[in-house]
């Protein structure tokens, strides 16, 4: 078993752009990093620039940027054209008052279009928030309402989601479709690009610290908050890339996530683009069928996706991976959940290459915690410190604890990808640095002798599912506002899967009785109001639930304490 296990753990040889973590490591300097970038010597500074504009400046405008396939379409764009696409639209969003330091949202499905909306208004100097395609009434009302949002770019099919009279700020809304689609005041980006001329040097300069984007994530209480990232953060995303996903000048590159998930946005648009890989696109719905043949049809080099993900690939059966040609693959990478030691036995059994697992968070900009393509990986751990990242697993008095020790999961502050703010909540913001000068991520940890980290747990009431961050708040304060819930717990159950499914108690309102027909009817509730991901995939009906007694607040802690007693754990 011991022999076996080491092509497992040891790297495959290879020319890595990383190849001797502890020599970089000691040698590390961010400034460094810094001479990459045409702003180091033209103090000039947009994310923009550096992922388009710039390739196409130094004499790269003809090579793939993207590669859209779903089904039988398939669309290609070099930078040079993306440029030409980005500079258009970015022309008639600022003719339409779009200006530096505005918010605008982008809610489109995964195409071309998203990533091209998304750069357009980065390149004026505006804050992108992209908004995950699957999220509906509630959880798009949340996020727009919440930093008084005037912009959106959308669709039509996405669109009609919108609930625009609960949404008074809500100046402009931009759908991609032609005039004729457009019936209730909507803008038509066909229609505008057809009739604007357009401006080449519509790119505004910015500084280190002016917001890029902005994503909400749930926390166990309250509504989503709002990170604000910095362009500044372009410098450990362009560095991760080029270590931990090891791109190089000849790569295609795929991250399965929708630019709505900050994974999306950072390892599926800017890192990359930093690094001037071309990115694919596989638009639809997860299939194992559409997403192996993607592969194969845009030779995709690197591959970087979810436990969950790689999970239901191993469901589907190995023999369906010899249907397929799958020999360009060169590097695996995952992300979201802890990785099972058993999906990287998978992945270097069938697929024939280790997978790598990865950690950091919306809050952290860029990857903290890696497993490097030249390093040894041993499998359940979410690997080492990134160059120039320093982690460490503390007590509730915030001590360095030995290793082996469990405890909060902690990184030394600043580093370039750290968020900026979060959206006017100061007290939020400060929340995450209770211990002086060390950010705590509200996991659980051990490290070993190596340095080595492995998660044990959330420190917090918060669900991962299918690598989403789900608060359970959130989904309690929807399910009550059905008439037949009196009142909620939610907590995460442990899911071969998933890693954790949404379940839920709740006490039925007088008048009410339990019924397959009612439980299923509250779960469609949820999800028709906030998003599938979100919407319990269990319901419990209970007389009562656990609460403190001086408070009367529910205690989720009992409620997921009885479920594994349940399940034996």
């Amino acid at each position: 078993m011991i022999t076996s296990l080491v092509k497992y753990l040891n790297p495959a040889r290879g020319d890595y752009n990383l190849s001797n973590y502890q020599k970089v490591r000691e040698e590390f300097s961010w400034e460094e990093v810094k001479k990459n970038f045409s702003w180091y010597k033209t103090n000039k500074v947009n994310m923009a620039y550096e992922c388009i504009d710039r390739h196409v400046a130094d004499g790269f405008g003809e090579k793939i940027a993207i590669h859209y396939v779903n089904g039988e379409e398939e669309i290609k764009y070099t930078f040079k054209e993306v440029k030409e696409k980005t500079d258009h639209l970015a022309t008639v969003l600022k003719k339409h008052g779009i200006h530096k330091g505005d918010i605008v949202f982008v809610f489109l499905p995964k195409h071309p279009d998203c990533l091209i909306a998304t750069l357009a208004v980065i390149k004026l100097g505006a804050i992108v928030g992209p908004l995950f395609e699957a999220f509906m009434e509630e959880a798009i009302k949340d996020r727009i309402s919440d930093c008084e949002g005037r912009y959106l770019i959308t669709n039509l099919e996405l669109g009609i989601r919108v609930p625009r009279d609960e949404l008074p700020t809500l100046k402009k809304i931009f759908y991609t479709e032609d005039v004729d689609q457009c019936l209730n005041g909507e803008i038509s980006l066909v229609g505008e690009l057809r009739n604007t001329e357009i401006d080449n040097n519509v790119l505004e300069w910015v500084d280190f610290e002016h917001g890029l984007n902005i994503h909400y994530t749930s926390g166990s209480t309250g509504k989503p908050k709002g990170i604000i990232h910095a362009h500044r953060a372009m410098i450990h995303q362009y560095l991760t890339g080029k270590w931990v996903l090891d791109l190089k000048e000849d790569d295609v590159y795929w991250c399965t996530a929708h630019p709505g998930w900050v994974t999306g946005t950072v390892y599926g648009i800017f890192s990359p683009w930093l690094n001037r890989a071309t990115i694919v696109i596989n638009g639809g719905r997860f299939d194992a069928h559409s997403w192996y043949k993607a592969i194969e049809r845009t030779k995709t080099t690197v591959w970087y996706s979810a436990p969950t993900a790689f999970r239901m690939l191993m469901a589907e059966g190995n023999d369906l991976v010899c249907e397929y040609d799958l020999s360009s693959l060169r590097h695996l990478l995952s992300v979201g959940e802890p990785l099972n030691p058993e999906v990287i036995y998978w992945g270097q059994e069938v697929l024939g290459r280790r997978i790598h697992d990865t950690w950091w968070m919306t809050e952290t900009g860029a990857q903290l915690i890696v497993n490097l393509p030249s390093e040894v990986i041993k499998p359940g751990s979410m690997g080492r410190a990134f160059p120039g990242i320093e982690i460490a697993v503390l007590d509730d008095d915030g001590e360095r604890l030995q290793p082996g020790e469990v405890g909060h999961l902690a990184v030394k502050a600043p580093w370039p990808g750290i968020m900026k703010e979060v959206w006017r909540n100061k007290e939020k913001y400060d929340s995450y640095f209770k211990f002086d000068g060390w950010y705590i991520s509200g996991d659980l940890a051990t490290i070993d002798e190596d340095g080595y980290i492995f998660f044990q747990g959330r420190s917090d009431d918060m669900i991962n599912s299918s690598g989403e961050r789900i608060g359970p708040f959130e989904v309690e304060s929807k399910l009550i506002e059905h008439p037949a819930v009196a009142e909620a717990g939610v907590i995460g159950k442990p899911d071969p899967l998933r890693g954790e499914i949404v379940k839920a108690f709740i006490v039925l309102r007088k008048g009410y009785e339990a019924s397959a027909h009612l439980i299923e009817e509250i779960r469609l509730f949820v999800r028709q109001k906030l998003a599938a991901h979100s919407a319990p995939r269990e319901i419990e009906v209970l007389d009562e639930l656990p609460k403190t007694k001086i408070s009367g607040k529910i205690l989720r802690r009992e409620l997921k304490r009885l479920e594994l007693q349940r399940l034996g754990e």
